[in-house]
């Protein structure tokens, strides 16, 4: 061999292997990771690496449509924004290691709108347009990557907490799972004139638990079951050849075949049944039950709900209410997603309050006068986790001063009982003394329609701190129409206040996400340790931006992600942004519930301070893009408002 073919040799060799190495480097990220082999042999083929110095200026705006996908192979990229309020620029995201950029711009074939400048001494994987353009082709895992940026990564996310699921529990387990593959196909059915005994025989031989009364083609008219069959043997009737339209429930609840597993658990747990009807085109084609969910759930989900209903006092509560951590634990196992989760809790905190109200009335006698339990905060917002506090009111209706002074007096010892209750369920007391117990927060609706117009009349920064969890309320028990009349007057209040509106957005721009200039998380020494707060600096401005857009646009709903829905609804959000605070809101909330249950596992007290070092690489990913999402709305909110 000569010598020039030696060196061509090696040369190749050197080539291969640095194709190789890169291949190598790039399988540690999403989404090259997912992609096929060829296709990111394509990619690194096609590649060139580049050095920027530090401060170097690696794209920006001023260079037009941009020509090139960049992956950082080594170092960090800031970008950089003009600021919104004042002169200079902001850095509002940072690029780090096995991430990559600008591909907005890309997509959109138009010049970035945002500088990237080397934060340090950076090294560049460089794919031209073309190639660029010609591996969307080809991968599909790269195209949905290219199309949907950090939708994607979430749902890898969602896929791998799925695949263990599945792999721990078995596919069956899936709270997804729709109820046309659950129910029953050929449910018991018969006619509204068949005898009872009849119907009766026919569920004993089918060996079920209900009985579906349907006219000639099919369409539901009410159900039979195992409870009623009770009622009846209970009232000791003796005539049992009547026929069953006698003795069934009308109109039954039915879903469609599409709904999930989780759409029946929460219809039953409401509605405190145990069957619902599947339901296509308007004729029956299924039947589930709570058994068939109790076999999906390991955790039974509506006997938990009716046996929190039927306690007979607070300490039978308490029992209870030991078997939420486990039904939350199954459920983050089975791949729930925490919107599912937090509303099961809340429904199941809502139960409980309920039946603690009512065996306080039991206990202490009926003070004569009707009243609404009032929540506010996390519980109003619907969006309770396992680690909550009381947030809670009464109102009530009085002509004028002298009779809710009267009335107050005869509420108030009943509601210092209901709150002491409910700290020994678990509901600590809350340290503000936002309590019904607090004679300031138990007032007719014409106090509290005072109350709501002297915060935005006579709001102050500081006072708008503490009243702004007065904005996310609902009504737990008792009356509901005062409460949304209430409701109505703090819109219009709020509406007809741009100066208030300015204090909220003020107030939402308070609690910064920890995303900074050098380095990948802000993070505050606590207990020893570098943490951040997943509570106060990722959920909280999306939960106070949300609040206040939603508040000055009308809209009554308490919930963060349905009121971001419905601004996008109603064109006073851009979807896409609404989308991406969605899905940001959702992983953050997700990683605090997680965080949660592995506290309760070690025996350790609930905290929201995580260091995000315990975080697998993907998860950190998306965690720091999900902040600079919070950034992105509190921006916005920023430029709205001339903040």
């Amino acid at each position: 061999m000569s010598k020039g073919d030696t060196y061509a040799e090696a040369g190749k060799t050197a080539v291969l292997q640095n194709i190789h190495g890169t291949m190598e480097f790039l399988r540690k990220y999403a989404p090259f990771k997912q992609m096929e082999a060829p296709h990111l042999a394509f990619l690194v083929e096609n590649c060139e690496l580049r050095f920027y110095a530090e401060g170097d200026s690696i794209i920006s705006p001023e260079d037009g449509t941009v020509q090139h996908f960049y992956i950082v192979k080594q170092g960090r990229v800031h970008g950089q924004r003009p600021h919104t309020s004042k002169r200079g620029t902001d850095t509002t995201f940072e690029v780090i290691v096995g991430e990559c950029f600008p591909m907005a711009a890309l997509m959109g074939e138009r010049a970035t709108r945002t500088g990237h400048f080397a934060a340090e001494d950076t090294f560049c994987l460089l794919l031209n347009k073309p190639a660029f353009v010609k591996l969307i082709s080809k991968s599909e895992v790269f195209r949905d990557f290219a199309m949907r940026g950090v939708s994607s990564l979430l749902d890898l996310v969602n896929q791998q907490a799925q695949a263990r699921a599945v792999e721990n529990l078995g596919e069956r387990y899936s709270l997804e799972t729709t109820v046309g593959e659950l129910a029953v196909h050929h449910p018991v059915s018969c006619l509204p004139s068949m005898p009872l005994d009849d119907a009766v025989g026919l569920m004993q031989q089918a060996n079920v638990g209900s009985i579906v009364i349907v006219d000639e083609e099919q369409h539901p008219l009410g159900i039979f079951t195992l409870r009623d069959l009770r009622r009846v043997i209970g009232n000791k009737l003796d005539d049992l050849s009547s026929p069953i339209s006698g003795f069934m429930t009308h109109g039954p609840f039915y879903l469609p075949p599409s709904a999930t597993a989780f759409d029946a658990a929460i219809a039953m747990t409401e509605r405190q049944i145990g069957h619902v009807c599947v339901v296509k085109d308007g004729l029956l084609c299924g039947v589930i039950s709570e058994r068939d969910l109790f076999s999906l759930q390991r955790v039974d989900l509506v006997h938990l709900a009716q046996t929190i209903l039927h306690a007979d006092r607070v300490e039978s509560l308490v029992a209870v209410r030991t078997h939420i951590n486990q039904l939350v634990d199954n459920m983050l196992a089975h791949g729930a997603s925490s919107t599912q989760i937090t509303h099961i809790i809340t429904l199941l905190n809502d139960h409980t309050v309920r039946r603690v109200i009512e065996l306080a009335i039991a206990d202490m006698g009926d003070p004569g006068v009707p009243f609404t339990w009032l929540c506010f905060g996390s519980e109003g917002r619907r969006e309770q986790t396992l680690h909550t506090d009381q947030d809670n009111g009464i109102l009530f209706e009085a002509e004028d001063a002298a009779e809710a002074a009267r009335i107050r007096g005869k509420l108030l010892p009943l509601a210092e009982r209901i709150t002491r209750d409910l700290d020994t369920c678990g509901f600590t007391l809350c340290k503000g003394n936002i309590m019904a117990s607090n004679p300031e927060l138990c007032l007719s609706r014409k106090e509290w329609k005072h109350r709501f117009s002297s915060f935005v009349r006579e709001a102050t920064p500081d006072n708008l701190l503490s009243s702004t969890i007065f904005f996310d309320l609902r009504s737990v028990w008792g009356p509901e129409e005062g409460c949304d009349k209430l409701r109505k007057h703090m819109l219009n209040e709020v509406a007809d206040s741009p100066i208030f509106q300015r204090l909220m957005a003020s107030s939402a721009l308070r609690h910064r996400p920890p995303v900074g200039r050098f380095r990948d998380f802000v993070l505050e020494r606590k207990a020893g340790k570098d943490t951040l707060d997943l509570k106060i600096q990722g959920l909280t401005p999306f939960v106070d931006g949300a609040r206040l857009l939603a508040l000055a646009n009308g809209i009554g709903e308490c919930n963060t992600l349905e009121r971001l829905r419905l601004l996008v609804e109603k064109g006073a959000m851009d979807a896409k942004d609404g989308a991406a605070y969605e899905e940001a809101y959702h992983f953050i909330q997700q990683t605090r519930m997680q965080h949660h249950q592995q506290q309760t596992r070690n025996g350790l007290p609930f905290s929201n301070r995580l260091d995000p070092q315990d975080l697998n690489h993907l998860d950190r990913r998306i965690l720091r893009e999900s902040f600079r999402q919070a950034q992105r709305l509190q921006g916005s909110l920023a430029l709205r408002y001339q903040l």
